[in-house]
């Protein structure tokens, strides 16, 4: 009796042919299809076609432990998997930035776990091997002291990098507190369309170098209401910290900084809340925000886009609601499995 043998067309016991599921990850990394449409393509069932998938992206991605070697700067933070009231809907995310520092490629998601809290960061920063975590040298961060406690903790020699993001957005969030404090405190009510800090929100937020002749000539007559000097003071603190970030020379940049926050932590006149409850940030963390202008210099940016990524992953799946499956999708959009395809 003769037989033909189909292993080279298709898995022992496997339904999808090896050239389905070539088809099928490509097209749910790189052209961004949903399950639902591969499924229709391959004529399958979704569980089918799911199964199959996910395993084949397993082998050469998230079973591949190989993916935590060489890595020296990790970015962490926070990501919103699901938009529910039960359970945790939250994971912490750990992206790999050595390339981007390095300049040899892009960002990639190096895992993805349940909660965001220091014991998630610090379990997972255990259960690396010694030899991996002594080569990681920088870990890039948002506010949020308990990543940093847990990356000190388990990595003591590491430099801990305060996102420049994440320290603009503490001096923006200081000086819209403080627009809309005053607007209570001068009408006893919320802005409306006449008066003039409604309209200020935008232009507030806008670098000094890039305002517009009409902009200006709107933050003059802000200003000149001395009602409204608390806003100014503030403004002008969010002005120097931006002038520091966007400064071409790094030295200049982190001595701008630093004597922006110093001259928060002496103490600031009464009548300005926001910015006292920011230099007392600022000098806490100050070692993490100036770590930054240190060359060669790291940013949490790329987390950011990433979150970006999977952000629109998650409308692709209309959401999910296992987190195993979201964590195996999120590696297999964002984990480098692109260079699989192709090498």
């Amino acid at each position: 009796m003769w037989r033909q043998d189909p292993t080279s067309a298709a898995a022992p016991r496997g339904k999808p042919t090896r050239t389905a599921l070539a088809w099928a990850l490509e097209g749910l990394v790189v052209a961004h299809l949903s399950m639902s449409r591969i499924t229709q393509a391959l004529g399958v069932a979704w569980d089918t076609a799911d199964t199959a998938v996910l395993d084949e992206g397993r082998r050469p991605v998230i079973s591949d432990d190989t993916r935590f070697d060489g890595v020296k700067v990790l970015g962490v933070d926070e990501h919103v998997w699901r938009h529910t009231r039960r359970g945790d809907r939250y994971v912490t995310v750990i992206i790999d930035l050595t390339p981007v520092r390095d300049g040899t490629g892009t960002a990639r998601l190096l895992d993805m776990v349940e909660g965001r809290s220091k014991a998630a960061f610090k379990t997972w920063l255990a259960g690396r091997d010694k030899t991996r975590r002594d080569q990681v040298e920088v870990v890039a961060m948002d506010g949020f002291t308990g990543f940093k406690t847990a990356a000190v903790e388990e990595i003591p020699h590491v430099t801990a990098v305060m996102d420049p993001f994440h320290v603009v957005h503490l001096a923006a969030d200081a000086l819209d507190e403080c627009r809309q404090r005053t607007q209570q405190d001068i009408f006893g009510r919320r802005d409306r369309a006449r008066d003039p800090l409604y309209a200020s929100p935008r232009t507030l937020h806008t670098g000094a170098d890039r305002l517009t002749d009409p902009q200006k000539a709107r933050l003059a007559e802000v200003f000149a209401d001395e009602r409204h000097v608390a806003v100014e003071v503030t403004w002008s603190v969010y002005r120097r910290m931006i002038a520091a970030y966007r400064d071409p020379d790094r030295a200049v940049g982190r001595a701008t900084m630093s004597a922006l926050i110093d001259s928060l932590a002496r103490g600031v006149p009464a009548g300005l809340a926001e910015i006292a409850r920011l230099g007392r940030t600022l000098d806490k963390r100050a070692e993490d925000v100036l770590a930054f202008f240190d060359p060669p210099g790291t940013s949490n940016g790329p987390t950011e886009a990433i979150n970006g990524r999977l952000e629109h992953l998650r409308g692709i799946t209309s959401g999910c609601r296992n987190l195993t499956h979201y964590i195996a999708r999120s590696l297999l959009e964002a984990g480098g499995f692109t260079q699989h395809l192709h090498p």
